[in-house]
């Protein structure tokens, strides 16, 4: 009877231990096992962020309504459309001066071309134009300076160079602005752009480099650019 006893008295002081030391909160909600495999699960979900600094100011911000390809297309069709569309308007006088003295530069030895081939032929094959034809006053002054034919050739190969590089220039401009409208546009729909960047321009002196060491000047003149970014 004792040893009952003494059992039903121990099972009583545990309980009343354990009750003191992990006392209940009838308002917390009890865990469960869902609850604990959904909570490992939005551990798993959830990815680390960097928070938004406000404190630099900003040109623009991403542009989701902005299309590269439309900048592309435009500026393959139209000279500096692309820029336009992307707002940077200065640059437009910029590509049409360019693309104006590449047409001039074009222009100048096409004609030049054209004017030395004919005369090379008539130097080359011994034959004169007749008067009254169009290059016959030039004819005549390249033979009364003494102009051979060797000469006039070497003009003509240096013209038709210089033309075909015009031609490339041109090409290559064209192609570059448009590149150019597409890169700006792509950074505006994808991109935030900071203005936290400085250009330096200012003269300076160099020290003369080794094969200039016997001028009269120990320094000569220069531009000194300068990038920062902060």
């Amino acid at each position: 009877m004792q040893k009952y006893l003494f059992i039903v008295g121990f099972i009583i002081v545990f309980s009343f231990s354990a009750s003191a030391q992990a006392p209940v909160n009838p308002t917390m909600p009890v865990k469960t096992k869902k609850d604990s495999l959904q909570e490992k699960r939005d551990s798993v979900k959830s990815k680390p962020f960097v928070p938004k600094i406000n404190s630099i100011p900003r040109i623009y911000h991403p542009d989701s309504t902005h299309s590269p390809t439309k900048a592309w297309n435009r500026s393959v069709f139209v000279p500096g459309w692309g820029q336009v569309y992307n707002h940077q308007y200065w640059k437009v006088p910029i590509i049409y001066t360019g693309l104006t003295l590449l047409a001039i530069m074009y222009r100048y030895n096409e004609n030049a071309y054209s004017e030395d081939l004919t005369l090379y032929r008539y130097l080359h094959t011994g034959t004169a134009p007749k008067l009254g034809d169009k290059y016959y006053d030039l004819y005549n002054l390249y033979s009364t300076h003494g102009v051979t034919d060797v000469t006039v050739g070497n003009a003509v190969r240096s013209y038709e160079r210089y033309r075909d590089l015009a031609v490339l220039l041109f090409a290559a401009s064209w192609g570059i602005q448009t590149i150019d409208a597409y890169v700006d546009a792509k950074f505006q729909h994808s991109y935030s752009m900071d203005n936290d960047f400085n250009v330096g321009i200012r003269p300076t002196l160099m020290n003369n480099p080794v094969y200039a060491q016997n001028l009269s000047s120990a320094f000569i003149p220069g531009i000194k650019l300068t990038f920062t970014l902060r």
